[in-house]
């Protein structure tokens, strides 16, 4: 009962943090809100619930992977993609070396293998809490877009260097060609693995809607359970699991460009994902917090056995740790943008230089999560010889002072940093739109003379009649002057069967819309977020109208 108590509590302080955020006087991210009612539960309770890492990873990750993966746009993924990988892989490698370096030095009783480890557990960054302090500062779109991608690809090359870091200590061997051979191995398979999982469901249940129909409940239910499937087999081969779960998202939006699923399915599976992603979004920090109190008490007691300093040197250590963070990454973002106007300007092009604020904002939002929390609670307790892992209650306390660290400072520093910057206008969004609406609005007009034509083939010229203004009503409204309802006969047989004919037609038109629009989806003439977007329209007015 004890757990399922503290389940409850958690669920309820997911819901209070979301009115808690806006009652509040002082404007906090919701992580940050979501982390004190965790901590007050381990205060009430009066212990912490203990946490099986690998039963938080597989409930919680997959998921909220899945759907990041899903919803973040591809055309600026694709775009942007040599940042995005330089910051996913060098930045990685680059925080690895240097602050495990420095995390060595600044704690000597920390082995170098510990150091290591901890430095690569911190270097991934989370889109979780990206998305949430984003909601609070004026991110510019196309450094979201950056800043996803990288937190979506980041974590396997930092869960990779952090194994092989633990494995060096368990056994005191580290080998740099395994560990090359290992990654390539779990980021290739695992980003396989996701992609066939997606497609071969989704093949599957076009082949089932075909044979027997749509079964809403249960196309919902599977689709919850494509990220969860993805993970459990590319771990069970020994692949990235996070890789999988994300690669399964991507792949899943191009499956939703074939357009085969019915729009009253996409607005209840909307309203599913929205519901999963804010409640385990919320769990998550929650958990967090209601782990911090043991974790605090364990650090204090291995300063006073292990260390000759006073437990208030804690404080040095993590502020020393989240400041060299900043500072590697940083120097990365800003070596990497001069090498990017370096091979511009060999190629004989010019490019405008990235205002300095923009550099700033890149490194500062470098949050860390729920990656982090899982992955260091993965530390093994005992040595191969039964000796303690050395420093564990440390590296655990630093690993949830960085994350706390990390929110507060992006969700301080940023609106500052990002105040009244001025960039170019892009209005490449604006024109996207415009192409969309009035490709749409061309296919939906011709789709309803088609169909007011079979429509009227045999009819009698009175209800041809009928036809022909319900046509014209319809034509009307996506021309933007639809007056429904005038110039219609009284007789209520006859205003009901116009209302059928009205409906029919609009349909017709809706349909042709939604095809037009993943048409051009699909070709790269307008992005998919903003398809998602306008298609997403069309399904409520489809909705509303059967209602």
């Amino acid at each position: 009962m004890h757990s399922i108590e503290v389940v409850l509590a958690m669920l309820l302080a997911v819901v209070a943090s979301g009115y808690l955020v806006r009652i509040l006087p002082v404007g906090l991210p919701l992580p940050l809100v979501q982390i004190g009612l965790g901590a007050a539960i381990a205060g009430f309770f009066g212990r912490g619930h203990t946490l099986d890492p690998q039963l938080f990873f597989l409930l919680f990750l997959p998921p909220l992977l899945f759907l990041d993966g899903w919803r973040i746009p591809k055309q600026g993924l694709f775009r942007d993609k040599g940042t995005v990988i330089e910051l996913a892989l060098g930045l990685v490698l680059f925080t690895v070396i240097g602050a495990g370096l420095l995390i060595h030095w600044l704690i000597p009783s920390m082995p170098m293998g510990v150091a290591f480890a901890l430095a690569a557990i911190l270097s991934p960054t989370d889109p979780v809490a990206v998305s949430a302090i984003a909601k609070r500062a004026p991110v510019p779109k196309r450094l979201m877009h950056i800043l996803e991608g990288e937190s979506l690809l980041n974590d396997a090359s930092g869960l990779v260097c952090f194994r092989f870091a633990v494995a060096a200590v368990m056994t005191g061997v580290f080998s740099l060609a395994d560990a090359a051979l290992t990654f390539v191995w779990v980021a290739l398979a695992g980003l396989a693995i996701g992609v066939g999982v997606t497609w071969g469901i989704a093949t599957a249940q076009r082949w089932l809607w075909r044979s027997f129909g749509e079964e809403p409940g249960a196309a919902l239910l599977v689709n919850l359970l494509t990220p969860f499937a993805a993970y459990l087999l590319a771990e069970h081969v020994h692949a990235s699991g996070i890789l999988a779960a994300v690669a399964a998202g991507i792949t899943m939006s191009y499956v939703e460009l074939t357009g085969r699923v019915s729009g009253s399915m996409r607005v209840q599976r909307t309203a599913v994902w929205d519901t999963v992603q804010f409640a385990f979004n919320g769990i998550i920090f929650v958990l967090l917090g209601e782990q911090l109190p043991g974790i605090v008490e364990r650090a204090v007691d291995y300063m006073h056995v292990h260390s000759v300093h006073s437990p208030w040197w804690l404080l040095v250590y993590v502020a020393v740790i989240n400041l060299s963070l900043v500072l590697l990454r940083l120097l990365w973002v800003w070596l990497s943008m001069r090498w990017s106007l370096l091979k511009a300007r060999l190629r004989g092009q010019q490019r405008p230089v990235t205002p300095w604020r923009i550099v700033l904002a890149t490194s500062v939002a470098g949050v860390r999560g729920a990656v982090t929390l899982a992955g260091v609670l993965t530390l093994p307790l005992l040595l191969p010889d039964g000796s303690a892992f050395p420093a564990r209650d440390l590296v655990i306390f630093i690993a949830a002072a960085v994350i706390l660290c990390s929110l507060l400072a992006a969700s301080l520093l940023l609106p500052v940093v990002l105040k009244g910057l001025e960039l170019p206008a892009d209005d490449s969004q604006r024109h996207e739109e415009d192409l969309a609406r009035r490709m749409s609005s061309k296919a939906a007009l011709a789709a309803v003379e088609r169909r007011r034509q079979e429509m009227v083939q045999g009819q009698a010229t009175g209800s041809v009649q009928l036809v022909n203004d319900a046509a014209a009503q319809v034509s009307l409204l996506y021309q933007r002057n639809l007056s429904r309802g005038q110039n219609v006969d009284a007789d209520p047989e006859q205003v009901a069967r116009i209302e059928r004919d009205y409906r029919q037609l609009r349909n017709a038109g809706l349909n042709a819309e939604r095809e037009e629009l993943f048409r051009l989806a699909r070709r790269g003439r307008i992005s998919d977020e903003l398809s998602r977007k306008l298609i997403r329209n069309l399904d409520l007015l489809e909705s509303r109208q059967r209602d």
